[in-house]
């Protein structure tokens, strides 16, 4: 496998995070959008959680082969210590470790700028793969919201896992 380098991302990459969210959306579960958005929309979304302090990363090897980045878990301000991690990968790239360092720079990263929680959302009890990524990096199992989404011709579940970060809640911000 080639090296793995995991810098922040930058609107150049745009395109290539918006084919691998294409993918994603119109062939996977781990997004509940139905319609995949254009490369504007994807930028203007990279550029508000840039504007936000929050961490968004691309993974290379000899291209751009996934892409991740914390945002916020809810809107309401006593959730501000709280992110949300996402993390897609192209199709061709999976079962090749860029996950894992997409997540644990993601996780580096939320510690760096303060946040106190991460929490994944993931779409599909069926998404094995993402489940065990996020409990081999310290996520915990908090529950699962049943049939919540539908798509592909199914009901999807959410599953919703939560890690610490940095002292936690162990001090106050």
């Amino acid at each position: 496998m080639a090296t793995v380098t995991v810098r922040p991302a930058t609107a150049h990459d745009i395109a290539a995070i918006t084919r691998i969210y294409r993918h994603a959306v119109l062939h996977g579960t781990a997004s509940f959008e139905i319609e995949p958005p254009e490369e504007a929309e994807m930028g203007a979304r990279q550029q508000l959680l840039l504007d936000g302090g929050y961490p968004y990363l691309v993974a290379e090897t000899d291209r751009v082969v996934g892409y991740g980045y914390a945002g916020p878990y809810r809107l309401r301000p006593a959730y501000r210590w709280s992110v949300e991690d996402s993390i897609y990968i192209a199709p061709d790239a999976h079962r090749r470790g860029i996950g894992r360092a997409l997540l644990t720079q993601l996780i580096d990263e939320s510690e760096r700028r303060g946040f106190r929680q991460m929490i994944a959302v993931i779409g599909d009890t069926q998404n094995v793969a993402s489940i065990e990524l996020h409990r081999a990096l310290g996520f915990r199992h908090v529950g699962t919201f049943a049939a919540v989404g539908f798509k592909h011709g199914r009901w999807l579940d959410s599953v919703l896992m939560q890690r610490s970060l940095g002292v936690g809640d162990a001090a106050v911000p």
